[in-house]
């Protein structure tokens, strides 16, 4: 166990330093001056300028990278006695306690991961992230419940009505889930029952979970605001665990034990609830664990197309903005929840099933 945890440890660090590497030369090879977006059209060159060396935009390429690494590690070399310093080990930055003193100037720290601020509305990172995180994973969460219960719904009756009408829609839905695009889907859905139907649903295009009432008297919970992006965003694992509820209904149902069942004289719906549903959802539980992970990493269009204030609504808002900070860390956090769980999924595989080893 020990040794499956140290080896996932090192993969999720080297995963992590592949995903900032690739955002953060890909961002510095494409045109455009952070200092000059930040200011607008009325900057003048000595104002531009300042900026520059404020952000650090100042020193080539290699240096930005060693300093952006070293500001996102929890353990990292800073200076702490040259003011000057390009890694200087500045208290207003920085939540750290000091390790280990290498020389006269320069010390090893244990920090938190120094996120930075956003070059649009100076606000830190960590602050921007943890305002939106949670709203993103509302969405998930509810996209995540919808497909699996309705999902494992539709796949039993599909398995117990093999071959029928419905078994056959069901596999149809299946295939056109499962190729429909998440952002196309979003627009249809939004235009149909927001546009279309707007006066029959009630539901709005655009909107969060928390809107402030036209009086501006207060804030106040709209859940019919997470209807719409939580459906579009349920689609594509609705029809995967359509796909797998049936297959693996249809796999226990064939088991000698069903036919012993079957032979003891026992009902086709008892057979069903006793013995074939918890032997059956196994390894759905497992893979809905799997796309819950998936589900993270995909709101960025659905977000965006539906208004909802979180990662994926900041991450495209910065990409139109060239907030190199912002786009870094969302992405980041993104990879960090990936990783960690798809490693609880594993272990969830191998507590239900003894025969998969964590190695």
């Amino acid at each position: 166990m020990i040794h499956f945890f140290i080896k996932r440890l090192l993969y999720a660090l080297l995963i992590l330093w592949g995903v900032v590497s690739l955002v953060f030369f890909l961002f510095n090879i494409l045109p455009g001056d952070p200092a000059k977006m930040m200011l607008g059209q009325r900057s003048d060159i000595s104002t531009i300028e300042s900026i520059r060396k404020e952000l650090g935009l100042d020193k080539s390429k290699g240096m930005q990278y060693l300093k952006y690494i070293n500001d996102l590690s929890p353990l990292s070399i800073h200076n702490e006695t040259n003011t000057e310093s390009y890694f200087y080990l500045d208290t207003n930055k920085y939540n750290y306690k000091k390790v280990l003193k290498i020389s006269k100037q320069s010390v090893l720290v244990a920090k938190t991961p120094y996120l930075r601020r956003s070059y649009q509305s100076k606000k830190l990172v960590s602050e921007i992230i943890g305002e939106t995180l949670p709203n993103t994973f509302i969405l998930a969460f509810s996209s995540i419940i919808f497909a699996s219960l309705l999902g494992i719904f539709l796949g039993i009756v599909a398995a117990i009505k093999k071959d029928s009408f419905f078994d056959r829609a069901s596999l149809l839905f299946s295939a056109f889930g499962m190729s429909l695009p998440s952002f196309f889907a979003a627009i249809l859905i939004g235009w149909i029952f927001a546009f279309v139907l707007g006066d029959i649903t009630g539901l709005n295009l655009t909107g969060n979970i928390y809107e402030i009432d036209d009086l501006g008297e207060g804030i106040h919970l709209r859940l019919k605001n997470l209807i719409l992006p939580a459906i579009t965003l349920g689609i594509r694992p609705l029809a995967i665990v359509i796909q797998l509820a049936r297959n693996s209904m249809l796999d226990v149902l064939s088991q000698d034990y069903i036919r012993t069942a079957r032979a003891k004289g026992l009902s086709f719906k008892r057979i069903i609830w006793k013995h074939a549903l918890k032997n059956s959802l196994n390894p759905v539980i497992t893979a809905i664990s799997g796309w819950f992970a998936s589900l993270m990493a995909g709101v960025v269009f659905i977000e965006y197309i539906f208004g909802w204030k979180g990662l994926g609504y900041v991450i495209v808002d910065s990409l139109n903005k060239y907030d190199l900070p912002v786009i870094v860390g969302c992405v980041l956090t993104i990879s960090v929840m990936f990783i960690i769980i798809n490693t609880l999924v594993d272990v969830m595989y191998a507590i239900l099933d003894p025969r998969i080893k964590l190695e």
